[in-house]
């Protein structure tokens, strides 16, 4: 089997073996290669030590060479070289006691985590492949290398990277190695809440995301999200939703994934009329990976305060008063304990908490609304608000797509006739008002807000000339 490597991977390789010894392309890029994937890192492994690498190439990094790896940079780009090896007793279901080097590159893939990453390929022998891995690849079958348990053992995040690789690949995870993970999902409270973020978030982007059940039915979401386990078994008991609450969750993901063109399951496109894809898919091609991430984020959230404030009228009707506000709350709580970043945190909460505003149908109420939420995020949150709708029921279906599409169509004329929504819109600033004769102070930002209330209403009185002649009305000011 002939694989294309990079050019710069196969200098690597050549200069390894020119020098005595062996060296391969190994793990995950070998796995998309194969796949028809392009690679986004080329890992490579050799019978080399650490020093012995140092010595063949003239920029360097000691990025684990306790470990065995080195970091060979070439043309401003890093490329892990490792040290084959095989890996001690475990201690903290995460990090080896000790590492020991060996020449033989059997024992190094056997050490590796499933079939499908421990291939290694370089010109010379071609694929090296001790373990089925292109069966399980022709298959879909994600199978840990010899014994699933030991594996999981040696490093408790695998099972959440074993359900992370159904979701990219669209592939299956073999029993053996399922009920391994059933057995051990309470080895994930040892993993830090850092790797667990890191594999939640390219699971949520994933083309089928929605093997997020399988985190939850493993047992996995137990130790890291148990607010998703009370929310899968929430009935909503509302004629306006047809699943649980952590169900519909989870199908708001995976329509969120399709305006991004992600999802493979054919069936989640058929469910959101043209229309609006047309619409949303023009919106997401605006955003970032980023800005796709916090908003499956949101997805996954915006609702999880439902089971703690639902109630049930005398018809035996759901409701869920407040349930915007308390998930804005326990989503901060959420994330923060996931170790998301403050800007994540920040829009997350926001597009939480406005999810199921009212808005009334007026543009000066539309304005005000685009001021309190944000227009920052008004994008977002026309995406939030029709996966949101398209995972309910389909009671009210279409007046409530056609209440969202007059929201973006109401933004993007605001937005074209860069109508102000901020203070800092505002046609003056505190340096005008100060020359007019207002005393900096409290009052300045007073009086800011009292301008941009006008302006809210009245969009054209933005200038400068008129705010003036505006200021000269408020009696309750002292210049």
């Amino acid at each position: 089997m002939k694989m294309i490597l990079p050019k710069n991977v196969s200098y690597i390789i050549s200069k390894l073996e020119q020098a005595g010894y062996e060296a391969y392309a190994v793990g995950g890029c070998v796995r998309d290669t194969l796949l028809g994937r392009k690679p986004q890192d080329w890992d490579i492994t050799t019978s080399a030590k650490p020093l012995q690498i140092k010595q063949l190439f003239k920029k360097t990094i000691d990025t684990g060479i306790q470990h065995g790896t080195v970091t060979v940079m070439l043309d401003h780009i890093g490329y892990e070289v490792t040290t084959y090896r095989i890996d001690g007793e475990y201690e903290d279901n995460r990090h080896p006691k000790k590492v020991e080097f060996t020449d033989n590159l059997k024992l190094d893939l056997e050490r590796r985590d499933f079939t499908i990453n421990a291939m290694a390929y370089n010109d010379k022998r071609g694929l090296v492949d001790e373990f089925e891995g292109i069966k399980d690849l022709k298959h879909g079958i994600i199978r840990c290398v010899g014994d699933a348990g030991q594996r999981f053992d040696e490093d408790a995040l695998r099972m959440l990277r074993a359900v992370r690789f159904a979701g990219q690949l669209g592939f299956e995870i073999d029993d053996n190695t399922r009920n391994a993970i059933v057995q051990r999902a309470d080895r994930l409270e040892n993993i830090s809440a850092e790797r667990i973020r890191v594999e939640l978030t390219k699971l949520l982007v994933a083309k089928e995301a929605g093997r997020l059940r399988d985190a939850y039915s493993t047992g996995m979401t137990r130790y890291f999200l148990p607010e998703l386990d009370k929310a899968m078994v929430t009935e909503q008991k509302n004629p306006h939703h047809v699943y649980t609450v952590g169900e519909h969750s989870i199908h708001g993901i995976e329509i969120m994934n399709c305006f991004f063109e992600v999802t493979s399951d054919r069936k989640m496109y058929d469910k959101v009329p043209e229309e609006v894809m047309i619409t949303a898919k023009k919106i997401a091609k605006k955003m970032n990976k980023k800005q796709h991430t916090i908003l499956c984020m949101a997805m996954l959230l915006h609702d999880i305060a439902k089971p703690v404030v639902m109630t049930i009228d005398g018809d035996g009707i759901g409701h869920f008063y407040g349930h915007p506000q308390e998930s804005e709350k326990m989503a901060k709580k959420i994330m923060r304990r996931l170790t998301f970043d403050n800007e994540s945190i920040s829009k997350v909460c926001r597009l939480v908490k406005f999810h199921d505003y009212r808005i009334e149908d007026s543009n000066r109420a539309f304005r005000r609304a685009v001021s309190k939420i944000g227009a920052d995020i008004m994008d977002m949150l026309f995406l939030v608000e029709y996966a949101d709708v398209l995972s309910q029921s389909d009671k009210m279906l279409e007046e409530k797509l056609s209440k969202i599409n007059s929201g973006v169509e109401g933004f993007e004329y605001i937005t074209q006739n860069a109508q102000p929504l901020s203070i800092k819109e505002l046609a003056l600033t505190g340096a005008d008002l100060i020359a007019a004769g207002v005393k900096p102070g409290p009052n300045m930002g007073e009086i800011l807000k009292k301008m941009l209330d006008k302006v809210l209403d009245e969009p054209e009185a933005n200038t400068k000339e008129n705010l003036l002649e505006y200021l000269k009305t408020m009696d309750d000011f002292s210049l």
